[in-house]
């Protein structure tokens, strides 16, 4: 499984992709996020999938950026080329892969600004082709595996929110999902894109290097949870204890009831 997540806040964009690659038994790694220079503009993109099929599309796609005549001004464009390309690729081995009982299931994130947006954009793309973009109500977007990553960002994070602090939640979704995820892990890479620059700092991250990070936040919520009050549920609680002794009670009666009448028989 695969953990891919672009942010789209007012200032920037912020990709962050796990590198484990799992094959039945065998752990590797690879990395899942490229950057693709367009001009004097940069385009990032993450996928999660089958790597033979990431490969070939993203293969593809750099053929297209370095013809001369297919030069995007705008992201969609872009968009719209990789989206062709993936559908070179289905027609290509959609149904070779079906045969071996393989999804064609490949899963994209892009990112970027190109010279005639008038603001950075994110998309998430379809195996299909067809994408959306993602907007300012939920301002990010996961592929591969999202459930334990994804309760942090809804909680937290908004269009609004600081580069800073989108890279904090960022990576804290990420060490979420690794800590309950098996197939998710480090190293984690890491793309940070300020708005109106064109310029992509890419950039990864080892356990060491972050892991007391990780530390840090669990220790935390374990102090948060604690002062959560107690209140509603002390009653509760007591309940369940004074019925649990009221049963246990019950139960030594009825033993003992059984006893006498199997000793009255036995005479």
């Amino acid at each position: 499984m695969t953990y891919c997540l672009g942010i789209r806040v007012k200032n920037g964009l912020v990709a962050i992709a796990d590198t484990r690659i799992t094959s039945g038994s065998e752990t590797t790694s690879a990395k899942k996020i490229s950057i693709h220079k367009q001009g004097k503009n940069n385009i990032f993109l993450m996928t999660s999938g089958l790597r033979s099929v990431r490969d070939k599309a993203v293969t593809y796609f750099e053929e297209v950026l370095e013809t001369e005549s297919s030069h995007f001004d705008k992201m969609y464009k872009a968009v719209n080329a990789f989206g062709e390309q993936l559908r070179r690729v289905a027609d290509e081995d959609k149904a070779s892969l079906a045969a071996a009982g393989l999804s064609f299931n490949l899963f994209t994130i892009v990112g970027g600004q190109l010279e005639n947006d008038k603001e950075h954009k994110l998309y998430l793309l379809y195996p299909e082709g067809n994408w959306i973009e993602i907007g300012e109500a939920t301002p990010f977007t996961i592929i591969g595996n999202s459930g334990y990553g994804k309760p942090i960002l809804n909680r937290t994070l908004s269009y609004d929110s600081p580069l800073n602090f989108a890279i904090k939640c960022g990576f804290l979704s990420f060490d979420s999902t690794r800590v309950s995820a098996n197939d998710v892990g480090y190293p984690v890479d890491m793309v940070i894109y300020h708005k109106d620059t064109g310029f992509m700092h890419e950039t990864r991250f080892d356990e060491k290097d972050t892991g007391h990070l990780g530390a840090l936040w669990g220790g935390r919520l374990r102090e948060v949870i604690k002062e959560i009050p107690d209140d509603w549920i002390d009653d509760l609680v007591t309940k369940v204890e004074n019925e649990g002794k009221q049963d246990k009670v019950r139960q030594s009666q009825v033993a003992q009831q059984q006893q006498i009448r199997h000793g009255g028989r036995s005479k």
